[in-house]
């Protein structure tokens, strides 16, 4: 049990991990640790036998701990995680304007995709997460946030979430649990560089979360410079399950694209995406790139994130500018990985 995680364990596993007997003692330690309990001592509804028992055990809530905080003038915290085995991840809690807190949630150390514009695909991939090490972020995240609730959760952080998919699945299942975090799954959204049979997955088996892809360029040949994933699933092909992912699920998709200085940022490309797009039923999430020192990219101006939405609101679609957060710590996207240097 030692150096184990209980944060992704149900109420049915944490019973049977900790030979809790009955049912209702299990559903008790899992409220507990669902509001943020840490430590034996804190849950004063157990015996004081049993919690004495369990501290015995030497089991652990978090097999992770919070290693290094930054804060952004902007309200954004950015943590570094040391996991059990020495190896780190970053996570994020971004504040909007009107005080919504979002936790952005990494998946994996590292990511295999090696997208040319992000900070995290530089550093190469080394393992997934569990559930419970991803749960654990949401915990620290939130024991970071004081008095503030965390309302929404992406993951959007480290690594590729549709090659971690069962772990996923189960960290969601933990934060939905009405018994005990009990987020709405219309809060949670899960984004992919297109990585089509999780996709796939996704529209046959759930959970009915919010879907976002990372598009960056509706042409072939620049997303396949830009995204190497694009050489797996071309873009024919990402449209494809899309496609079929709505039919199944009803959902409208985010597209996102993060623009680059005289890359991908033109009205032309802008016209590409809108006539890629048709007829899927999406909204456009324009990101202008965020700086990540030694990478050979420049940020778009003004002019071309307005000229380029102004393309995709003259053709009809949703476009939204993605609010800059978090850029003061780097931990807005394509950011993440900078604490794991050396």
């Amino acid at each position: 049990m030692e150096g184990e995680s209980l944060a992704g364990l149900s109420p049915e596993e944490l019973g049977e991990a900790l030979a809790l007997g009955e049912p209702y003692r299990a559903r008790q330690v899992y409220r507990w640790i669902a509001r943020g309990a840490s430590g034996w001592e804190e849950m004063t509804d157990l015996p004081a036998a049993e919690r004495s028992r369990l501290a015995g055990l030497r089991p652990r809530v978090d097999s992770s701990s919070p290693a290094a905080r930054l804060e952004d003038p902007d309200g954004s915290i950015k943590l570094q995680v040391r996991l059990a085995d020495g190896a780190a991840v970053e996570c994020v809690l971004l504040e909007d304007l009107e005080g919504r807190r979002t936790a952005c949630l990494s998946c994996q150390v590292g990511c295999p995709m090696g997208c040319a514009f992000c900070k995290t695909g530089s550093l190469g991939y080394l393992r997934d997460l569990s559930a419970g090490e991803i749960v654990e972020q949401f915990r620290f995240l939130r024991a970071a946030a004081g008095r503030g609730a965390i309302s929404n959760v992406v993951f959007m952080g480290m690594g590729e979430p549709m090659l971690n998919l069962g772990a996923v699945r189960k960290a969601i299942a933990i934060l939905s649990d009405p018994r005990g975090i009990g987020l709405s799954l219309r809060k949670i959204t899960i984004s992919t560089s297109g990585v089509v049979p999780g996709i796939l997955d996704l529209a046959e088996h759930g959970p009915k979360v919010r879907l976002a892809v990372s598009l960056t360029s509706a042409d072939d040949g620049l997303r396949g410079e830009l995204m190497p994933v694009n050489s797996r699933w071309d873009l024919a092909a990402l449209k494809d399950a899309l496609a079929r992912y709505q039919a199944a699920t009803g959902e409208r998709i985010t597209l996102e694209a993060a623009l680059m200085g005289g890359r991908n940022s033109s009205p032309a490309d802008a016209e590409a995406l809108v006539r890629w797009a048709s007829p899927l039923k999406v909204q456009v999430n324009l990101i202008p790139w965020n700086k990540v020192p030694g990478l050979p990219f420049s940020e778009p101006s003004r002019a071309e994130l307005e000229a380029f939405a102004a393309v995709l609101e003259r053709a009809g679609m949703t476009a939204s500018r993605r609010m800059r957060r978090g850029r003061g710590v780097m931990g807005a996207c394509g950011q993440l990985g900078d604490t794991l240097r050396a």
